[in-house]
């Protein structure tokens, strides 16, 4: 597929999302930050819908915190309590505010648990056809939680699905148990703090495979494959890692890394796992270099998932990163003019948006409602403009500032001046001027 044509699929998978869901906050607007989420949840794929639970512990920020604002997307809401006993609730505009049973103080913890069911439109895909469901990117569609970038907590995830599925979710299984109507309960623990809207899961009839390489295993999910395959489509998975690691200065924060190849158009990163479109398989199969699409999703497991913009406004850390970093692992894996060949495909994208006079800062002041246009500047300039700063600082220092970044960031949200910071400390220039012609576009 050419590449214009999979950065639209990437615009259309969350996209959407952004645009309903949109809901700009800093690491302190809240006046209060969730610690951990244990929720059920049962998707019916025939139905087309989800119904669960969640156990929402939270602290508070601020004194005489009465109320918290919580995002449900379209979801509804059954009950909501607090230490067992029912709680007022008012939901509206695809957030559902929750009356505690008195003001916490700062530093309190509290739990509230909500009951909720809903046929969602998008944010999880169901395939009936093929049994086989699916989240993608906005989580407040499937799950009530705090849908920030900036929102980081623990997941525990209680997946009920008929007995012959098998499961992917963030984290570790950490048990399995059968349960009535010949259903089994998969249980899924997230024990590192990670955006919301990473966690995900997916489930059908697949067959697993796996393989290890040093402390992490390799799985691989699909119906459509055989495992000679599958080991050969993914086959510079382990080689991805290594040469992730050694860039970002950090080694891969999980223990399982998952690849599923799924019906639809999928090409969706999650904390520990992908799911992406099963004609990516036959595509590397074809064409044993046609992996940047895998090699794109996994550079998230870094740069989005560990490093993650603060909020949408700076939603090209995330992706003109890994779009860069995919380009960098087909440079080390097949040669240099792999590379500039990647790179020549997002300078061409970016120059139509310029040209067609459409070309925006960076760094966007409002991210609420994204165009086709806004995308590719994001994806395409993003990397373009990474590749050009290389060019000029040379190698080592652009490789040591994107490893500070990395390191001092890890698990953290950040903004585009962190990464300047970064980059002039490894450096040791004033890069003011370039972030002005090339990301703020304050200078001509």
């Amino acid at each position: 597929m050419k590449r214009t044509g999979l950065f639209l699929i990437l615009w259309f998978s969350c996209a959407q999302a952004l645009t309903t869901e949109a809901r700009v906050q800093t690491a302190t607007s809240s006046p209060f930050d969730v610690l951990h989420y244990e929720a059920q949840v049962e998707p019916d794929i025939a139905n087309k819908s989800v119904t669960g639970k969640v156990l929402i512990q939270l602290i508070s920020r601020v004194d005489n915190l009465a109320t918290i604002d919580l995002d449900c997307g379209e979801l509804t809401i059954d009950a909501v309590r607090e230490n067992g006993a029912t709680r007022e609730f008012l939901r509206a505009d695809r957030h559902l505010r929750v009356t505690l049973s008195r003001p916490a103080k700062a530093s309190e913890k509290r739990e509230i648990e909500v009951e909720y069911h809903g046929t969602p439109r998008f944010g999880i895909r169901f395939f009936s056809e093929r049994t086989q469901v699916y989240t993608v990117f906005s989580t407040s569609q499937w799950l009530v939680c705090v849908d920030a970038p900036d929102d980081r907590a623990t997941l525990q995830l209680k997946l009920i699905v008929p007995a012959d599925f098998k499961t992917v979710a963030n984290g570790s299984l950490a048990a399995q148990r059968k349960s009535t109507g010949n259903k089994i309960v998969f249980e899924w623990r997230q024990v590192i703090p990670v955006p919301t809207y990473t966690f995900g899961f997916a489930a059908g009839r697949f067959q697993t495979f796996t393989e290890k390489h040093g402390r992490v295993q390799l799985r691989y999910l699909a119906t459509q494959f055989s495992a000679k395959e599958l080991f050969r489509i993914f086959r510079d998975t382990a080689d991805m890692i290594d040469f992730y690691e050694e860039r970002a200065g950090v080694r891969y924060a999980d223990s399982t890394y998952t690849q599923v190849l799924a019906a639809g158009g999928a090409e969706q990163e999650m904390s520990g796992f992908t799911v992406l479109r099963e004609s990516y398989g036959r595509e590397v199969l074809a064409n044993e270099r046609d992996v940047w699409l895998g090699a794109h999703e996994l550079a998230h497991q870094w740069w989005g998932n560990m490093v993650t913009c603060r909020d949408w406004n700076h939603f090209w850390l995330n992706e003109g990163i890994a779009t860069f970093m995919a380009a960098a692992y087909k440079e080390h894996r097949f040669g240099r003019e792999e590379y500039l060949r990647e790179i020549e495909t997002n300078r061409v994208n970016y120059q139509k948006v310029r040209d067609a006079g459409k070309d925006r800062s960076l760094v966007f002041p409002n991210w609420s409602n994204p165009t086709r246009e806004d995308r590719t500047l994001v994806y395409d300039k993003g990397a373009y403009v990474l590749h050009v700063l290389r060019e000029e600082v040379g190698e080592r220092a652009f490789w040591g500032g994107l490893r500070q970044y990395t390191r001092r960031n890890f698990g953290k949200s950040v903004t585009t001046p962190d990464f300047q910071s970064a980059m002039e400390r490894a450096t040791g220039k004033d890069l003011s001027d370039f972030f002005a012609k090339w990301v703020y576009l304050t200078k001509r």
